[in-house]
C-alpha cells in the first residue's frame, strides 16, 4: 500500500487514516478488535481517536475509542504495528478541557493509561484554545516530546493565521512544531481548507490528515433525501448537504464510479487524496465492507477528467448577492 511522509516527522504513514471516532459508539469492542486486526492485515495501519470520543453518548464519559484500543493493545500485541494518533483539548468534564499546560500533563497520561502504551506517535490538538498563549501549548507538548511520551505534534481545527503563528514560535524558541493539521475537508467541504489553510500547509510541510472525509457518509451516496437520514446515527450531520449541490455531487461521484468500476466512496476518497497537501485522509468504518472500499480507494488513481469532473462539480456555490 502507498505511503507518505506525514510532514517533517520520519512516520510513513498509508494514504488512508482509520477512523476511531466509531470505536465504543457505533461499533462494540468485539467488531472494533475485528476491524482492527482486518485493517491491520491489509495494511491500514495508521489510526486516529480522541479522548473525548465518544462522550456524546447518554451515559458515555470520555475516553470509551481510546480503552478499547489499548484492550486490543493488550489482547493482540500488535501495538507497535500501530501509528498511532490521538487528541486532547475537548471537554473531557468540569475543568478537564483546553490546551493549558497543567492539563495537557494530566491529559496525556490519562490516553497512555487508556492507551496502554508508553507513547503516542502523533499527540494533537484537537481545537485551538485563544484563551491559552500558543507558547505555552508548544512549551507543554515540547517537554512531551523530549519525555519520549510524544513522538510527533498536530494540530486540529486551527486556522491558517493561528497555525502560522504557532509554526513560528516554535521555530523562534526551538520547540517541536505541528507535523500535522486535521482540518474539515472533502469533496462538499472545500472552501475554508483550500482559501486558508493550504498556503501555511504548503509553506512548512504539514501533513494533512483531514476528518470527515466522506462528509459523515454523505458521499457514499447512501442519502437520497431528508427521509433517508432520519433516525440514522450521523443523520444530523448530513441535513446540510441535502439540496441541489449536494446531490449534484453525488451524481458525478456515481458516474465517475461507473467510469472506473468503483464506488462513489472510494471515488471520494481517492479524489481526497489526489489533492495539494494531503498525506491521509481520516475515514471511519463500521462494516467489512467499508473497510475494504477504504483499502480499494488507496489503489484508484483517478485520470485528470474525472478529477476536474468532480472538482468543478464540487466548487462552492458563490453567494447570492442582493440587488443595492
Amino acid at each position: 500500500m502507498e505511503k507518505r511522509k506525514l510532514g517533517t516527522s520520519s512516520l510513513e504513514v498509508p494514504v488512508i487514516c482509520l477512523g476511531g471516532n466509531v470505536y465504543g459508539w457505533t461499533l462494540s469492542e468485539t467488531d472494533t478488535f475485528h476491524q482492527l486486526d482486518k485493517a491491520l492485515a491489509e495494511g491500514l495501519n495508521f489510526v486516529d481517536t480522541a479522548d473525548m470520543y465518544s462522550n456524546w453518548i447518554p451515559g458515555h464519559k470520555g475516553g470509551e475509542s481510546e480503552t478499547i484500543l489499548g484492550n486490543w493493545f493488550k489482547k493482540s500485541g500488535k501495538r507497535k504495528n500501530v501509528i498511532l494518533a490521538t487528541k486532547v483539548g475537548l471537554p473531557m468534564g468540569e475543568d478537564k478541557k483546553g490546551l493549558k499546560a497543567g492539563y495537557i500533563k494530566q491529559a496525556v497520561e490519562d490516553s497512555l493509561k487508556r492507551l496502554q502504551t508508553d507513547h503516542i506517535d502523533l499527540y494533537q490538538a484537537h481545537r485551538d484554545d485563544e484563551e491559552t498563549p500558543l507558547e505555552e501549548t508548544l512549551k507543554a507538548f515540547d517537554e512531551l516530546v523530549k519525555a519520549g511520551k510524544v513522538r510527533y505534534i498536530g494540530a486540529s481545527n486551527y486556522s491558517g493565521a493561528r497555525l502560522t503563528e504557532a509554526m513560528e514560535i516554535s521555530k523562534k524558541n526551538n520547540l517541536a512544531a505541528f507535523v500535522s493539521l486535521q482540518p474539515h475537508y472533502n469533496l462538499v467541504e472545500r472552501q475554508e481548507f483550500e482559501s486558508d489553510l493550504l498556503t501555511a500547509v504548503e509553506k512548512y510541510n504539514i501533513g494533512v490528515i483531514p476528518y470527515f472525509s466522506l462528509a459523515a457518509g454523505f458521499l457514499s451516496g447512501k442519502y437520497k433525501s431528508k427521509a433517508d437520514a432520519e433516525g440514522k446515527a450521523r443523520g444530523g450531520m448530513v441535513g446540510k448537504y441535502l439540496n441541489d449541490y449536494g446531490f449534484g455531487v453525488v451524481k458525478a461521484l456515481e458516474e465517475v464510479a461507473k467510469e472506473t468500476g468503483s464506488t462513489p466512496s472510494r471515488v471520494a476518497l481517492a479524489w481526497l487524496i489526489a489533492q495539494p497537501g494531503i498525506t491521509s485522509p481520516i475515514a471511519s468504518a463500521t462494516s467489512d465492507k467499508q473497510v475494504e472500499d477504504l483499502v480499494e480507494a488507496t489503489k484508484l488513481k483517478l485520470d485528470t477528467a474525472a478529477i476536474e469532473k468532480l472538482t468543478n462539480v464540487s466548487t462552492p456555490p458563490a453567494p447570492v448577492r442582493a440587488e443595492p
